[in-house]
């Protein structure tokens, strides 16, 4: 017998009909809707006419299905040939031929050398009843990139889904999790939400059926689909589980709540590398106590965790017993006045000011800043003739200052969104029904504070990526955006229009005004702060550099930029030693285990949110747009007003600049000083991460563009070229034009 039919075969006859048939047979036998068909073992004879006449006539597709195709670990796709519409038995006899053939073809060949070697290279061929497609293309049941097993991703062009594996087709993409389909590129609007729905179901069904993600392509023929191939996934990313640390130190101990885009986390948009989190970390988490103990005499650092290579914080302080006492013996009178300025801050921002912040920042300003400035100058000038012995201390002495100077930044910007709530709240309970504006107008486009100079600009915390002056590109400069002196006018009004409802009542006048006065410090102040925060960075580069130098002359690592995935130990041990341990395949180890958690999707936050960070929360609710969420749209914190529109462009790195333009909506995963010139140039910005104190809800103030901060995972559903409004007053942004 030359010719079985595909109802009649299984996983068990995929030994003699290939993988292929073997799956779309068990499918098809479980109900599955697999279009009718039936497998040539060898030279077809006489029975060819009597199977292609019990599929009806018509139109065939011929595919080859090989027992080395659609394995677990090499699915050979694209290797074999297809052919589609083919009609009358002579050129079935043809195109089976061909598909035989095609096993012995040079690009088979090589693939099974490098990806399956060993596999047989037997050949049957799947002849199918051809349907004549509206609509095709492929679903993951995992995401490919960052293997969540809760979504089906969607590839889908018009007509058949050749054009999409070929290139030619621009295809729409949609993700869909737990029913609710999200379109991320809408090139020839292949299929609408509810077809997206019912192809996540029927490829979930084909997972099911097989206990493991597929690869699956559909075919959507008026209002019937159909699955012509099902094959394991490969090269899937590791299912990970987002657990909440323990939080030590807690009575009793337990999980505790943690947020990605808290404070320091708003500057490591990625997965931090070993050297980072091993170094840096600790240095700056000893200077923000240093910085804590001088203010409010208690010694209380950053309380952190590495989940799968991503930093995560806690509102929680990392406070001992001792320090605690000690504030209490020594600094009495300094800790009621941070506690009570800590508590009164939302309510009363002056008294807080008065009692407390003003204070931490006049001290940021005389001493914090211009004794970091100082030491910066002094290390670069002493470093050239340091011994590489004592480069280590260097690094840690601007470690510490910069965590000192990252305390001044935390209060500024922590105090800065604070404020803004307040004065939201001051505009809902007494102006609301007088006077209508976005309350963030009135903190759009205040003028510049003296900049830092620029070379030093980060995209991310993590010394492991270069600074905008060791890029080689052109530093940010002050540019005055052709819209600065219509936000200014735009907030003038504002701010008169509220002055004026208010002219009758004198007390809520002056409350106004000194509200207004205290935002509008702290908004300038927090971006001065930002400015001057990465001062030490390229000396930091310089320092790690330099041993990371003596350690590759020695063979320890293949190259220098290799010592940011070692820890401080290991580094410190392989420049010094002469003959160390080769350090080359731990380094690609830990390399390989970066790149894979860059694929991640972290959560924003892990953990239940404490009942009095709830009410912190909840009193944000002021800033809030009550507009519901349209379907497919993407919701998050609106941070600076107005509406625009425009294509996506996903920028990840300095390497993307480049590739942005004028008018393109700008989505990062955060941005930080480094990203000011694109402002410029983006009709309106979105990040994963960040908050209404966060560079990119300031920045984008000051450029009189819409910004909506943290959405948690915009990077991955929205994609390049895709048309957006956003919406920075509500929070949304909206997929389509």
């Amino acid at each position: 017998m030359t010719v079985i039919g595909l109802d009649q075969v299984g996983g068990a006859d995929a030994g003699q009909v290939g993988s292929k048939a073997a799956n779309l047979g068990e499918l098809k036998k479980a109900g599955l809707s697999v279009p009718d068909g039936f497998v040539v073992l060898d030279e077809p004879g006489a029975d060819l006419e009597l199977a292609l006449a019990a599929l009806g006539g018509g139109s065939v597709a011929v595919r080859s299905s090989a027992v080395a195709e659609d394995l677990a670990d090499a699915s050979f796709a694209g290797q074999y040939e297809t052919y589609l519409n083919v009609r009358g038995s002579e050129q079935v006899r043809i195109a089976v031929r061909h598909c035989r053939e095609s096993a012995s073809s040079g690009r088979v060949k090589s693939y099974r050398a490098e990806r399956a070697a060993g596999a047989r290279d037997q050949v049957a061929v799947l002849v199918q009843r051809m349907v004549d497609a509206d609509a095709a293309g492929v679903a993951f049941t995992a995401n490919p990139v960052t293997g969540d097993r809760d979504e089906v991703v969607i590839s889908a062009v018009r007509g058949l889904g050749d054009r999409l594996v070929s290139g030619e087709g621009s295809a729409d993409e949609w993700v869909v999790r737990a029913d609710k389909p999200s379109r991320r590129r809408a090139a020839e609007h292949a299929i609408d939400a509810g077809q997206a729905v019912a192809v996540a179901d029927l490829a979930r069904r084909a997972a099911a059926h097989f206990g493991r993600p597929q690869d699956v392509e559909w075919a959507l023929a008026g209002d019937k689909l159909f699955l012509l191939q099902s094959r394991p996934m490969t090269a899937l990313p590791a299912s990970v589980e987002w657990v909440p640390p323990d939080m030590h130190g807690l009575h009793p101990p337990g999980p505790g709540y943690w947020i990605r885009n808290l404070r320091l986390g708003e500057w490591l948009p990625e997965p931090v590398t070993p050297l980072f989190a091993d170094w840096m970390l600790e240095l700056i988490n000893r200077g923000f106590a240093r910085g804590t103990r001088a203010d409010s005499g208690l010694a209380a650092g950053l309380r952190y965790a590495i989940v799968h290579g991503w930093y995560y914080s806690t509102p929680e302080p990392d406070l001992q017993a001792a320090s605690l006492l000690t504030g209490l013996l020594v600094h009495p009178i300094l800790l009621f006045r941070f506690a009570t300025a800590i508590v009164k801050q939302p309510s009363d921002p002056e008294l807080a000011e008065r009692r407390f912040f003003g204070r931490v920042v006049k001290r940021w300003r005389e001493q914090t800043l211009p004794s970091y400035r100082a030491l910066v100058a002094e290390c670069s000038n002493q470093l050239e003739s340091t011994p590489l012995a004592g480069v280590p201390e260097i690094i840690e002495r601007l470690g510490e200052a910069a965590g000192e100077a990252f305390w001044g930044l935390t209060i500024g910007g922590g105090s800065a969104w604070k404020i803004e709530v307040a004065l939201a709240r001051f505009y809902r309970d007494h102006l609301a029904s007088r006077v209508e504006i976005d309350v963030r107008v009135l903190l759009a486009g205040l003028p510049a504070t003296e900049a830092a100079e620029t070379s030093h600009a980060v995209l991310s915390a993590d010394w492991y990526w270069p600074t905008l002056g060791e890029s080689g590109r052109a530093a940010p400069t002050a540019v005055l955006h052709e819209r600065q002196r219509q936000l200014e006018e735009t907030r003038a009004l504002a701010e008169v229009a509220c002055r004026n409802a208010l002219a009758g009542e004198p007390e809520l006048r002056h409350r106004f005004d000194i509200l207004l006065l205290l935002a509008q410090r702290y908004a300038q102040l927090r971006e001065e702060q930002a400015a001057w925060l990465t001062l030490a960075w390229p000396l930091l580069r310089r320092c790690v550099l330099r041993l990371a130098g003596e350690a590759a002359a020695r063979s320890v690592i293949g190259k220098p930029e290799d010592a940011f995935f070692l820890t401080r130990h290991e580094l410190i041990r392989a420049a010094s030693e002469s003959n160390g341990e080769d350090l080359r395949d731990l380094v690609r180890a830990r390399r390989s285990e970066w790149s894979r958690s860059r694929h991640l999707v972290a959560p924003l936050a892990l953990g239940l949110m404490p009942k009095l960070l709830r009410r912190v929360v909840d009193s944000m609710e002021v800033l809030r747009s009550t507009r519901p969420t349209p379907e497919g749209a993407l919701r998050g914190e609106p941070a600076s007003p107005g509406r625009a529109s425009g294509p996506v462009r996903v920028v990840r790195g300095l390497e993307d600049f480049e590739n942005f333009h004028r008018g393109e909506i700008l989505v990062a995963q955060a941005t930080a000083p480094a990203w000011t010139p694109l402002f410029a140039q983006a009709a309106a910005v979105v990040t994963d991460g960040g908050s209404l104190a966060a560079h990119a809800s300031l920045v984008a103030r000051e450029y009189g563009i819409p910004a909506v901060v943290a959405t948690g995972d915009a990077t991955v559903r929205l994609a390049d070229g895709q048309w957006v409004t956003v919406d920075g007053s509500a929070g949304l942004i909206e997929v389509g034009p």
